[in-house]
């Protein structure tokens, strides 16, 4: 016996020390990991910098050194990233040129127009931009058509087609379920509730529809026309008739590209330009590389900061939980941020980058409240994203000056309310019986139960209109405009930036390099130094939240596409504040 408790416990005490020492040659590891991603890379003479158009663009994208440790695929880019490589290569004197690779890049209008804007100001060093695409999608296609010369392969295709936006309708599918929709709203457009309450398209969403996605395609025309040369009429003809099924020689004969290459034939032009011998490896940089780069100029001595504030993402009240590859900008902490910036005395002006399609009325009115002060004492500038719709816009309207993109989706000032009522899958489908019992006629508001009775409906939309006057006087404020003014461009309408502009809900058009000129000069500074908020977290902490990634949110992206958005409505919809300055979930652009 006496044996059998020494050996047991030599063993006990044996595992213990080995998980000891396990965990700590863990954290090592972790922490080389960590460390090696960040080494300062060393730029050669003669180098290329090769940006590859592949996977989904985010306004930042935190870095991930455990990618390659657990053999994922980065499949996300940082528009952050993008723009700072592009400017790096421009600064670099032994970088001599940007080699695009075409990969099926998923990014939005306005997001495609600053890659694209970027790359025209590099365009102005006299350093060359050469393009490459197994296949162009027609977002690989707008930024690449800036290109000195753009090559297709010979079996390849350039998709040019126009934009097409889909909406998908729940209606029949939750009557089914026996579940139906109280809606409350304000808004003659406020069409996010439309497909749960309807199976078919209105007509004023319709017309709204039409009318920004047209916005978008005249856009993407006019820029590829004038980098290409070809006729906006011509450019519409080859949409029309589909020119990627007539092949690449069709694309090419149409002035599309300027010559077909296989792989092979395009690094030889590529060793042809860089004055390389055919032997002889190229010097190439990936975006990895270029974010590891250290800038050229060192930073300002001046002190003087211009925070650029990114808020990304749904507008809630609280973060959720179990979804951390989804950006959030939670009210809250927004709110203290804003704070902890006005207070900041280094901080001459704020920059706040804004792509949101909204969400919490309550949490955008805090945000906004934090706006109001901030611009008190500095200068507050916003630059919008893809989006900057009802509750972004709610967020936005404050600011000193409001910059968008022409292909922004803004606008959408409106409010609405929605709840489920599965009375009829409880009662009938389940054959459930729920008795009530209270102490007062409306102590059991919003039961499940039953179906909101005219008391019920009365005060909701009571409480609705509330909450859209009120959002219509922060604009109205906000833009020195009556509230009659923006009343008549409101009532939930989604605008394109462009289109904005021209009704007083937008100051500018331009991008973040124009956000931040605006910014310099309201602040009377010639010298700054840019630094972005909120605080990137570190590498421990975004290693242990991919770890409890939501199982249920994973799957609603892979099972339901571009589409999740409506049945992550449905998922989260108990968790949602009541009142919502939501932009409609119909903008989804096929390419």
């Amino acid at each position: 016996m006496k044996d059998f408790l020494k050996y047991t416990l030599a063993t006990i005490v044996g595992i213990i020390a080995c998980t000891i020492i396990l965990s700590i040659l863990g954290i090592v590891s972790l922490v080389g990991i960590a460390a090696s991603s960040s080494t300062t890379t060393v730029v050669n003479e003669n180098s290329l910098f090769k940006l590859e158009l592949k996977g989904e663009v985010t306004e930042r994208l935190a870095d991930n050194p455990f990618a390659s440790f657990m053999s994922e695929e980065q499949t996300a880019l940082g528009l952050n990233d993008i723009l700072a490589s592009i400017q790096k290569a421009a600064d670099n004197e032994y970088i001599k040129g940007i080699y695009l690779e075409a990969g099926g890049i998923m990014a939005s209008p306005a997001t495609t127009e600053e890659i694209r804007n970027a790359l025209m100001r590099f365009k102005q060093t006299g350093k060359f931009i050469v393009a490459y695409g197994d296949n162009y999608t027609e977002s690989d296609y707008y930024i690449c058509s800036v290109a000195d010369k753009m090559i297709l392969n010979p079996q390849g295709m350039v998709d040019w087609h126009g934009l097409a936006s889909q909406t998908i309708y729940f209606k029949d599918l939750l009557a089914q379920l026996g579940v139906e929709m109280e809606v409350f709203k304000v808004g003659t457009y406020k069409s996010a509730v439309e497909p749960y309450t309807s199976m078919e398209m209105s007509n004023e969403n319709r017309e709204q529809i039409t009318a920004y996605i047209t916005s978008i395609w005249d856009n993407m025309v006019e820029g590829v026309s004038l980098s290409r040369g070809i006729s906006a009429k011509l450019l519409n003809e080859y949409a029309d008739r589909y020119i990627a099924f007539e092949g690449a020689e069709a694309s090419l004969a149409a002035g599309l590209v300027d010559t077909l290459l296989y792989m092979d034939g395009t690094k030889a032009y590529l060793q042809l330009l860089m004055d390389t011998e055919e032997d002889e490896r190229l010097a190439v940089l990936s975006i990895d590389d270029m974010k590891n780069l250290q800038k050229a100029v060192p930073l300002d001595k001046s002190g003087n900061i211009i925070a650029m504030y990114y808020a990304e993402g749904q507008i809630v009240d609280e973060a959720s939980v179990g979804m951390p590859t989804a950006p959030e900008i939670v009210g809250e902490k927004v709110s203290m941020d804003l704070r902890k910036l006005r207070d900041d005395e280094n901080v001459k002006a704020v920059i706040l980058r804004v792509n949101s399609p909204g969400g919490s009325a309550f949490a955008s009115e805090q945000i906004w409240n934090e706006v109001v002060k901030l611009k008190e004492k500095k200068p507050v500038i916003v630059s919008m994203g893809d989006y900057a719709a009802s509750g972004g816009y709610y967020i936005s309207c404050a600011a000193d000056t409001i910059i968008a993109q022409p292909t922004t989706i803004t606008g959408s000032i409106g409010i609405f309310g929605m709840f489920p009522n599965p009375h009829k899958l409880i009662n009938d489908k389940l054959k459930l019986n729920i008795e009530t019992v209270k102490t007062n006629k409306l102590a059991d508001f919003g039961s499940m139960s039953r179906p909101f009775n005219a008391d019920e409906r009365a005060i909701m939309q009571r409480y609705i209109n509330q909450g859209y006057a009120t959002f219509v006087k922060r604009c109205a404020d906000g833009r020195n405009m009556s509230t009659s003014e923006i009343e008549a461009i409101a009532q939930g309408r989604v605008w394109t930036g462009e289109m904005a502009m021209g009704l007083g809900l937008v100051d500018l058009l331009g991008d973040i390099e124009t956000a931040k000129e605006i910014a310099a000069q309201k602040a009377g500074i010639d010298s700054y130094t840019l630094i972005c908020y909120p605080e990137e977290k570190d590498v421990f902490a975004m290693f242990m939240e991919q770890a409890k990634e939501s199982y249920i949110e994973t799957r609603i992206g892979e099972t339901a596409g571009q589409f999740k958005d409506e049945l992550n409505l449905i998922y989260n919809i108990e968790s949602m504040n009541r009142l919502q300055a939501r932009m409609p979930f119909t903008i989804h652009l096929m390419k």
